[in-house]
């Protein structure tokens, strides 16, 4: 675990007494790292405590700040009960041995229109659907960094997907308050919303996080082309990929992100703007291809990678492109009333995907053919 993500554990979850979680809050502490940058005055203020029990609460925080090891039978035991999370795709779930796996990110990349957000919305209702019918029995943090989410259209997928538990007001209305939306804009926003979102996981029972996309504020806000930015992006997406580990392992829940696409340049002298190009090369595919979006540094963060891409005539295609425990396999899909409708049969799908890496792994888009003349000096159209 990253240490500065075990630095912001909230006091409160490691097991100190409610009376000092209380009063080390009305002095402005709330997290590991607030308390241990304070000096020992300043602690035996907020505490009330002798310096002999200050000293052991000194202790206790600082070990529960430190990166923790274990061992194989430890995590054997933890993940005793639901270790998935059912996407109610049969042919989907099967293949990745019962669904999303809880305590890791999940990552469904793909063009415009694919139905990205769709997937988000079928898996809130799923999150707040009582265990017996297949769901989680929980809340959904859903952060919408793009303003694509609809409250319509979610119930829409609720009535047409579950019509016999959403047939009434009382459950549709219990959904909608379960459903937690956050808005930011700006990279800086998102990650002070991850750092604090552990107290709304308690308070709330989130079952499931979702942030629609990763991609579109870094995109805006670092420009590929500048090596310092780069430099910059990356490590700004390692830090918020170890947040987002941190969240799903302590909390035993599947972070669910969605990511954009980007043209990758086959030329590494004209591949200058790094993970992020998004200039596509005149000649075809045989120089140029489209491919997830952030980079191979970010492919590496995340443990499932799906990928939705059009197919042909109305096609479109999902494919498990990294699991840790399911083959690169292929199936055909469309949106429906009732959200992500799967076609064909399970014993249908196409699992000879070949040896490929994730994080560049193929995307068909739907797009007309445009051809661009390149100034190889800065791989900018001109």
């Amino acid at each position: 675990m990253h240490p500065t993500t075990m630095a912001s554990k909230k006091l409160q979850r490691i097991g100190l007494p409610i009376e000092i979680v209380m009063r080390l809050k009305r002095h402005g502490i709330y997290t590991c790292k607030d308390f241990l940058s304070k000096n020992l005055f300043e602690l035996m203020k907020a505490t009330g405590l002798t310096r002999g029990k200050l000293q052991q609460l000194i202790e206790d925080v600082s070990k529960a700040a430190l990166p923790q090891h274990t061992t194989a039978l430890d995590m054997l035991r933890q993940s005793i009960g639901p270790s998935f999370f059912p996407t109610s795709l049969p042919a989907l779930d099967s293949l990745l041995l019962g669904g999303l796996p809880h305590g890791t990110i999940t990552e469904v990349a793909g063009p415009p229109g694919c139905g990205k957000t769709q997937f988000c919305m079928m898996f809130s209702v799923l999150a707040t659907l009582p265990i017996p019918i297949g769901g989680a029995s929980g809340s959904v943090a859903y952060i919408d960094t793009e303003s694509a989410f609809s409250a319509e259209r979610l119930v829409e997928i609720a009535r047409c997907r579950f019509p016999d538990h959403f047939n009434s007001d009382v459950n549709l209305r219990g959904l909608c308050e379960r459903v937690h939306i956050y808005q930011e804009a700006t990279c800086q926003d998102l990650q002070e919303r991850l750092d604090v979102i552990e107290e709304d996981l308690i308070r709330y029972d989130f079952k499931l996080l979702i942030i629609d996309s990763i991609a579109s504020l870094v995109r805006k806000e670092f420009d590929g082309r500048l090596h310092g930015n780069m430099i910059q992006r990356t490590n700004h997406l390692a830090k918020q990929a170890a947040t987002l580990k941190y969240i799903a392992e302590s909390f035993k829940i599947p972070v669910v992100v969605t990511n954009q696409i980007t043209t990758r340049l086959a030329s590494p002298q004209l591949n200058r703007s790094g993970d992020d190009s998004t200039i596509a090369l005149a000649g075809g595919e045989e120089q140029s291809y489209v491919t997830a979006a952030l980079g191979n540094t970010w492919g590496h963060s995340v443990n499932t990678r799906l990928v939705l891409q059009y197919g042909q005539g109305q096609a479109r295609e999902l494919i498990i492109s990294k699991s840790p425990v399911s083959p690169a396999a292929r199936m055909m899909y469309s949106i429906e009333s009732e959200g992500i409708v799967l076609r064909g049969r399970a014993d249908d799908l196409d699992i000879q995907l070949g040896e490929v890496n994730p994080a560049q792994q193929k995307i068909s888009v739907r797009t007309p053919q445009t051809v661009l003349t390149l100034n190889p000096s800065s791989c900018i159209p001109v």
